[in-house]
């Protein structure tokens, strides 16, 4: 049998399952907040244009605005100072955009630390373990975060001394960037770096140096809870914006049933 056609069997009997990585994109999902005097993205809004009334009988739309970093979203290298000459999100290849996925569960030490850094040490067991990381895939690195989506309060998880969300170390996000065979890095959290990494040397060490390293970011993930630490395929599906330093996204994840 043709190999797609067996892919389609096979989710037509659910032996493969689809499961769907991305939180729902309303007014109310949590958007980061930076200090002033930074600018910040807004949260999504509709503006109706019609609906089956005299502005258009037989028909609803609107229009969207919101940024390009809300919700469940991918950051393309152009995204940060050290990927400036790097791809913009039109430019990733639509091939990358289907890639194998495995899933590292610190969900247990970021719920009795929110400021969790995940080190290299972490990584290397897990490899003992589970064998290497896929060679031009994600690792997506799991903390539990998504349970507090509904809430802009908890996801950010700030008081005044800021933003309290698990992460990755500098010294972990060098070696992702040149070291590791991944693409890309994906997250639970609002971005792909830790609460505090603004306190980091160098900040945001993720962004700086997977983006700089020409890696890719996606954030805001649900639903890694039901993924195997292995074997998984992610689809991700970001808006071709010519130009755009990242998009909303439609993530998902194929997974093999027995």
């Amino acid at each position: 049998m043709p190999v797609l056609d067996a892919l389609v069997a096979a989710l037509r009997l659910s032996s493969i399952e689809v499961i769907d990585l991305t939180a729902p994109l309303s007014a109310d999902t949590p958007v980061i907040k930076l200090p002033e005097p930074f600018g910040n993205t807004i949260p999504l809004s509709l503006q109706e244009i019609s609906r089956y009334d005299d502005r258009g009988p037989g028909w609803y739309w609107n229009n969207i605005t919101t940024g390009e970093h809300t919700g469940t979203h991918f950051d393309a290298p152009v995204h940060w100072v050290t990927g400036r000459e790097g791809l913009d999100v039109a430019q990733v290849p639509a091939s990358q955009l289907i890639a194998p996925a495995v899933v590292l569960d610190f969900s247990a030490e970021a719920a009795a630390d929110p400021d969790f850094l995940l080190e290299i040490d972490h990584i290397k067991k897990w490899e003992g373990e589970h064998g290497s990381l896929p060679e031009g895939g994600w690792m997506l690195y799991r903390t539990g975060w998504d349970v507090r989506s509904g809430s802009q309060e908890q996801f950010l998880n700030a008081n005044e001394t800021g933003p309290h969300t698990p992460g990755v170390s500098v010294e972990c996000a060098r070696w992702l960037a040149g070291h590791a065979p991944i693409m890309g890095f994906g997250t639970e959290t609002v971005g792909t770096d830790a609460g505090t990494a603004h306190s980091f040397d160098p900040p945001f060490p993720c962004h700086s140096m997977l983006l700089g390293a020409g890696k890719y970011g996606l954030t805001q993930l649900q639903n890694l809870a039901r993924l195997p630490a292995t074997g998984a395929v992610v689809i991700a599906g970001p808006l071709p914006i010519v130009g755009g330093s990242g998009s909303p996204c439609r993530a998902l994840a194929l997974v093999e049933r027995s």
